[in-house]
Order: C-alpha cells, then sequence, then structure tokens
C-alpha cells in the first residue's frame, strides 16, 4: 500500500514539474488520437455492417465462397456477430462512438463517461427488444439474441397483450438513453466544421518543419521538439493564399516573405502595406500569487498587523475549480467577427473589426467605423446585434480615448469568478488601498481592487437576481479580510432583515445589525455627530484628515507622551495680555468606519427628506473623517436615487436593472440593462469612464464560516447610542424629524393652532410648524386621546372640541 502511494505521489510530482505548455500539448494531442482511433473503430464497424451478406462466412455459417464484405473475412465475422446478438439495435453504440470521436477530436469533454457507457448499453438493449416485435426475412430477429430473449421473457411474465406496449417503452427509453449518451447540441455540430479546418491548418503548420528542412533549411533537433509549442510568427503565402482572397480576421497580404512579429498587446503595429493589422489580443499575463495563497503556508497573512486578532485564512473560501476556464479558438473568434462585420453591413454601418479581446464572461470586438458612421447609430443597433448573433444580449459602447467602438458578446460558456481568487492574487495583497474592495475582473480577465477610501462612497443598484446581494457580501468580506476590528468598524443597514442579519455579531460592528427603518435614521444621524465629533478633533492638532491624526497619535503612543495644544483661556486682569494653557489629548486611534445600507427604498420611503439629508452631509463631508457608506437600491428610480445624492455618489455600480431608464438615472447612459446577470456589473468611477465588470462569487456557506471564524476572535463591542433615541426629545438635524413629538412646548404650540385655526390635520400641523410628517401624526392622536379633536369622519376631516385658548369657553 505504502509502495503504491509512494509510486502515485511521484508521478503526480512529476507532472507537476511539466511546463503547463508541455502539458497542454500532450493533453490535446492524447485526446486527438483517442477521437481519431473512434473514428476509425465506428467507421470499421459502420462498413461492416453496411455490407453484410447472409452467405458470407459466419460463426455458425461455413463456406468456401469468397466473403462479399468489404473488409473480408473480418468484416463479416464481426458484421454477423452484432448482429446475432442485437439485432438493427448494433448501429447505436456505432454512431454513438462516433459522436464521441468527433468530441474528442475538436477538443469537448465528455463527462461521466461510465454512466454514459451504462446509457449506451440500456439504449442497445431497450431499442433491439422493441426491434424484436418485427420479423426480417434476412434476418433471424430483428433484435437480436438479446431482444429475442427479452421479448419472450416479457410474454410468460405478462402476456402477448402487454408485452409489446412494453417492448415499445423500453424502445422509446433507449431512444432517450441514446441521446443523451452522446452529449451533442446544434450548436455543437454547427461549429464542429470550424474546429475541422483549424485542425487542418495546424496540422499544416506542424508539418512546416519537414519542408523547410528540405529546402534545405538548418533545423536542430530542438527546434523540432519545441516547435509546436511555440506561436506562429511567419505565414506562408502558399499556405495563406486563399485567405488573402477573402475578408479574413488574420495578417494582410505581404508581398514578400519577411517574418512579421505580432504587436504588443494594445498597439496595433502596421505591417508592410501600411495598415493596421487584425488580431486576436489574448492577455496572457501569468498570475502572481500572494504569499499567503503561496501554500496556505501561512495560515493568515497580517496585512494590517494586530496583537490579538487573527485574520481569517482562505481556507474558509471555495477556491476555483480546476479547468473551468475553457479558451475560445482563434478560428472561432475569427468566424464571428467576419459574421459581425456582416451583419452591420446589413444595417448600413461599414466598418472593420480591428481587434477582438476573449475575457471571461464577454468578448469584446473593437469595431473602427468608416469616415461619416455616428456611434449613436451603432449603439442604437445593440438589440438588433445581440439578435442577429444569436447572443442573450450585445453592450455597444465607445471605448475611451480610442477610434473604435467595443461591442461585448456573452461567451457560449461563461468563467465563474470566485472570491478566492482575488483575495489570493498579489494585486490584492500589495495593494496600497487603506479599504480595498476586490470587485471582480474585467474583461481582459485582469483583477480589480478598488479603494472605498478613495471613492469615497459607494452607490450601487441591481434588480433581484442581478447578483446585488453576493456582490455587498463580497465588498464587505474584502474587509473583514484586510483589517482586524481596531482599523475598521461597520455600520449595517438590513431593512429587508435577510440580507446582512448573518454578520450580526462579529467584532467590527459598532451596533447590531439595523433592521427597523426608524432606527437606521437615528443611525444615520448618530454617524453625522460622530463626522463632527472627529472634525473637532481632528482641527485640535491641526491635521486635515483620518490618516494625518493617526500618523499624530501612533507617533505619540509610540514615544509614550501626551498629545497637548495651547488654547487661550482668558486675559490677565492686571496686564490685560491674553493667557494661554496646554490641553491635553487622549491620544486615541480613529478607526475607519463604513457604512453598508441594503435597500435604500425602504429608508426613502419612511423618513425620504431626514435620509437625503443625512446622506448629503456624510457623502460631502466623511471623507476627511474616514467615514465611507456603501449604498444599495434595486428600483433606482429617480425618487430613491434623487439628485442630490447622485450628485455626491460620483462612484456608482449597477447591475442589471430593467429598463434603460434605470441604467441611466444610476449611470447617466444606457448598457446596464444588456448586462448578463449573476454579477456582472457597470464600475464608473469617478470622471465617468466606465467600465465592465465581473463580480465574483460567494456562497451562503461561505460567508457563514467567515462569521463563525470572526465570532470566535471576541464578542463586539456595541455603542448604544447609535439606534438610541436622543433624549432631549427634540427636532432631528434636518428640520423634521421621527421623534415621539410629545414635548410640552411644542405639543401647546399646535393645540394653540388648532384652537385659533379651527382646522386640524396632520398636514396643516406639519406645515404651521414645520415639523416631520411622522411627528405631526402623533401629536394629532395624542390631541384625540385627550378630546382635544374629534375622530376622523367619513371624508377624514376632524372636529376642534375646544374654543381658542384665552376666551374662556375652550374645553382643555
Amino acid at each position: 500500500m505504502r509502495l503504491a502511494v509512494t509510486i502515485s505521489s511521484a508521478v503526480t510530482t512529476a507532472i507537476g514539474m511539466i511546463p503547463p505548455a508541455v502539458r497542454d500539448f500532450l493533453r490535446d494531442r492524447t485526446n486527438e488520437a483517442m477521437g481519431i482511433a473512434a473514428l476509425f473503430a465506428a467507421g470499421w464497424a459502420a462498413l461492416a455492417l453496411a455490407s453484410w451478406n447472409p452467405a458470407d462466412p459466419s460463426l455458425n455459417h461455413a463456406t468456401t465462397v469468397e466473403p462479399q464484405n468489404w473488409l473480408g473475412t473480418d468484416g463479416a465475422l464481426a458484421a454477423d456477430l452484432m448482429l446475432q446478438a442485437v439485432g438493427l439495435a448494433a448501429a447505436v453504440p456505432v454512431i454513438i462512438l462516433a459522436v464521441w470521436g468527433t468530441r474528442l477530436l475538436i477538443h469537448l469533454e465528455i463527462e461521466r463517461i461510465g454512466l454514459r457507457l451504462l446509457a449506451v448499453i440500456g439504449a442497445t438493449l431497450g431499442l433491439a427488444f422493441a426491434t424484436s416485435l418485427f420479423d426480417l426475412s434476412i434476418l433471424s430477429g430483428a433484435g437480436g439474441a438479446a431482444g429475442a430473449l427479452l421479448l419472450s421473457a416479457t410474454n410468460a411474465v405478462a402476456g402477448d397483450v402487454v408485452a409489446p406496449v412494453i417492448a415499445l417503452l423500453a424502445g422509446a427509453a433507449g431512444l432517450v438513453l441514446a441521446g443523451w449518451a452522446m452529449p451533442v447540441t446544434v450548436e455543437q455540430v454547427a461549429q464542429a466544421a470550424p474546429w475541422a479546418v483549424a485542425l487542418t491548418r495546424e496540422a499544416a503548420w506542424r508539418a512546416r518543419p519537414l519542408t523547410h528542412a528540405a529546402a534545405g533549411a538548418a533545423l536542430t533537433a530542438g527546434d523540432w521538439i519545441t516547435s509546436p509549442f511555440r506561436r506562429r510568427e511567419v505565414d506562408d503565402d502558399d499556405y495563406y493564399e486563399e485567405r488573402r482572397r477573402e475578408p479574413v480576421f488574420g495578417q494582410r497580404q505581404r508581398e514578400d516573405d519577411t517574418p512579421v512579429t505580432r504587436a504588443p498587446v494594445g498597439i496595433a503595429g502596421p505591417d508592410a502595406s501600411g495598415t493596421a493589422p487584425k488580431r486576436v489580443t489574448r492577455i496572457t499575463k501569468p498570475k502572481r500569487e500572494s504569499k499567503r495563497a503561496a501554500a496556505e503556508r501561512q495560515p493568515t497573512l497580517d496585512l494590517v498587523p494586530s496583537e490579538d486578532y487573527e485574520l481569517p485564512p482562505l481556507g474558509l473560501l471555495t477556491p476555483p475549480k480546476e479547468g473551468q476556464t475553457e479558451l475560445i479558438s482563434d478560428e472561432a473568434l475569427q468566424q464571428n467577427a467576419r459574421i459581425l462585420e456582416g451583419v452591420l453591413e446589413d444595417f448600413g454601418i461599414r466598418g472593420e473589426i480591428i481587434e477582438v479581446r476573449p475575457g471571461p464572461v464577454v468578448t469584446m470586438y473593437e469595431l473602427q467605423p468608416a469616415p461619416g458612421i455616428k456611434s449613436s447609430r451603432v449603439i442604437g443597433l445593440a438589440d438588433d446585434i445581440a439578435r442577429s448573433m444569436s447572443a442573450v444580449s450585445a453592450r455597444v459602447a465607445v471605448v475611451p480615448g480610442r477610434n473604435v467602438i467595443g461591442i461585448e458578446l456573452p461567451n457560449a460558456k461563461r468563467e465563474t469568478v470566485f472570491l478566492r481568487e482575488l483575495l489570493s492574487s498579489a494585486d490584492y495583497e500589495a495593494t496600497s488601498t487603506n479599504l480595498g474592495l476586490a470587485l471582480g475582473k474585467d474583461i481582459s480577465g485582469e483583477a480589480v481592487i478598488s479603494d472605498l477610501a478613495r471613492m469615497p462612497h459607494l452607490l450601487i443598484a441591481g434588480t433581484t437576481g442581478s447578483g446585488k446581494s453576493v456582490g455587498i457580501n463580497t465588498m464587505i468580506l474584502s474587509l473583514l479580510y484586510r483589517l482586524p476590528p481596531d482599523k475598521c468598524k461597520l455600520i449595517l443597514i438590513d431593512p429587508k432583515m435577510l440580507e446582512l442579519s448573518v454578520y450580526d455579531g462579529i467584532p467590527h460592528l459598532l451596533s447590531p445589525v439595523v433592521t427597523d427603518p426608524k432606527k437606521a435614521v437615528v443611525a444615520l444621524k448618530w454617524v453625522v455627530r460622530e463626522m463632527e465629533d472627529r472634525y473637532k478633533t481632528m482641527a485640535k492638532l491641526g491635521v486635515r484628515n483620518i490618516e494625518g491624526y493617526n500618523n499624530r497619535v501612533a507617533e505619540a503612543l509610540e514615544d509614550g507622551e501626551m498629545l497637548t495644544r495651547t488654547v487661550q483661556t482668558g486675559f490677565d486682569p492686571e496686564t490685560g495680555s491674553p493667557v494661554y494653557e496646554d490641553e491635553e489629548m487622549e491620544p486615541t486611534p480613529m478607526p475607519f468606519i463604513v457604512v453598508v445600507v441594503d435597500e435604500m427604498a425602504d429608508l426613502m420611503m419612511v423618513a425620504g427628506k431626514e435620509i437625503e439629508g443625512a446622506v448629503q452631509r456624510l457623502a460631502q463631508m466623511a471623507r476627511a473623517a474616514g467615514i465611507h457608506m456603501i449604498t444599495a437600491t434595486q428600483r433606482p428610480s429617480v425618487d430613491v436615487i434623487t439628485g442630490t445624492i447622485k450628485a455626491n455618489f460620483p462612484t456608482r455600480i449597477s447591475f442589471q436593472v430593467t429598463s434603460k431608464i434605470d441604467s441611466r438615472t444610476i449611470l447617466g447612459e444606457q448598457g446596464a440593462e444588456q448586462l448578463l446577470g449573476q454579477g456582472d456589473m457597470l464600475f464608473m468611477a469617478g470622471g465617468g469612464r466606465i467600465r465592465r465588470v465581473h463580480g465574483p462569487f460567494v456562497s451562503d456557506d461561505e460567508v457563514e464560516q467567515v462569521v463563525r471564524f470572526l465570532k470566535e476572535q471576541g464578542a463586539p463591542q456595541y455603542l448604544e447610542q447609535i439606534t438610541a433615541e436622543p433624549e432631549d426629545g427634540g427636532d432631528s438635524l434636518f428640520g423634521t424629524g421621527v421623534e415621539d413629538g410629545s414635548g410640552d412646548e411644542l405639543y401647546d404650540k399646535a393645540i394653540a393652532v388648532v384652537a385659533s385655526d379651527k382646522r386640524a390635520s396632520t398636514s396643516y400641523i406639519q406645515r404651521k410648524l414645520q415639523i416631520g410628517y411622522n411627528r405631526a401624526a402623533r401629536i394629532i392622536e395624542r390631541m384625540e386621546e385627550e378630546g382635544i379633536v374629534s375622530a376622523p369622519n367619513h371624508a377624514g376631516k376632524r372636529e376642534v372640541l375646544i374654543g381658542e385658548i384665552g376666551s374662556g369657553d375652550h374645553a382643555y
């Protein structure tokens, strides 16, 4: 047993030492060899069955006559054996074997091969059972011996009437199993032709060293071995003569045979004719692995050192699946580019696809329109392009800084981006951001890490199922994986009571997850007061932001001294000169505070003016104080995302929305309605530049594991005043309020207004006293309880039951 384990370990180590290019090459060539073998076997069996003759020699029929089978005696014996065993159903395994061979040859996987083999056997027996109902003169039985045996057994058990029905049902089941056993779709059949052409051309390329050697070119053994792994850099004029006759997506015609080196990514270098060649650009930048992921060799990585706190390990997150990335062949991309050029020409758009950038979820085709073609014409054809290309959606937008228009079409098989893949990247580890958010991957497959401290606030919109909630979870986990509780505090507001409640109890929280919209308003007011207190504290030290303050505090703690400032306390009564004293300040560092609001629409319905006022003040002033907001909404309408809120949130993310109007509301332009959902987003950083990003996936189980790990680190230190009502019962910071409204002074004013004007309604009290609607409603309710006004009648009007105060005839 130990020897087997040792041998297995050695083989695994040896395979791991093989370079990826060589390993991929060997895997592809092995699949091609197996595919060719399967096609050869299927073709041989098909020829044998097609040329079967009853007079040919068989296992139970000896003759001296020359066999008529096209494959001779061997073919005659094989065909007779198959037909006698399962009859006409012998064609089933032959067809399926041919399909399998074709899939292997065009590099398509055959999953669950064991179950599919069982399905082939079941399909063959089922069809043999069904065909045994028919009698063919040239065969002893159309279903062979197996079919006859199954039919006779069924007749004995079920009778002659029921047995045919069972046989037909078995035949139908056999057809279903046969269809499942050969996993092939119409689209894959349509793609088989380009693959075959690609394989033919690849074979021609691999034969090039022999041609050059025959022509006298010097070719070493090393060149022969490594030539299959090198990229093509020389185009043969004879080989590509046909390609130059048609508008293909490749190198243009050259008059000489000078080698041409492909231009670097992002630069369209001119060829011999002076024009820029079309090309497929693949971002082949190797992934840099962080120290944290290198071995999970270290359970955690101290991105921000902390003595008594341990950052969660990456092992709590799901790693990306091996082999999930499936590269699209250059031939398929070239064919799509030619089809797209034809589609655009059908709509009167003349231009040329000069570059293709395949990505993990979508592929962007860069169109260089002909002179005189407006960008708006092409952008308006997004739905027609998607329909003509048989795509779910298409997004068309101008590429900033270039004379091209980007047409983004979804890939047939999208790649899933995992959060662990981003957090284990060197980009995330080495970033100097204070509040780094792992947003996902862009079109080229590069990790997108953004700093919330620089944004400084983030506005998110997206419909149900667009990936908005998962995106918020990944942002929160990005902070939890990087910062300990003494560096970053969270206030989570979740009116839906479902999405963020899982984080309740982690040490980063300043308060329990707020689910009551009224308490959410109170929490936002506390954040405003905290911002003002921080500004006063920083002003005493003469620093401009939280980083400068924490640096001063760190220096003071390191030197073991107190922070002091000189303040004037008065004037000397004798001399009249000012008197100064040194005021000591305790050096306490300030953590970042991140406020996450999962559903803005619910809060705006309860107290829209208050929410808008609080959000406006925080958005305008909280950046320097180290307070940042992440707000999200399912309904990006103008009554939720008001102009004031939009003006103070320059950084926005839009997941898939339902209409162009919603897209314009959140981003200022259309395009978000064409997204694919499941984390596909448009990221607009400050300045209005929009970038397409594919967000990472994190499951509920992963979130719960991380939360469980964080809870083991310690309990949170909640501040009760965050969600507690103010003791003075005064009005809000912004002119309206949700307080109880039972203060004697304000209540007396309301009674005086009602008694003098003889009008009692919530809206009237609200206007007269300039208070919030909720507070005015509670005042009216109290008046009704104390008999000052009557209950509302059928029309909603109330009667004033007291006279004017001071006249002597009132009942109050």
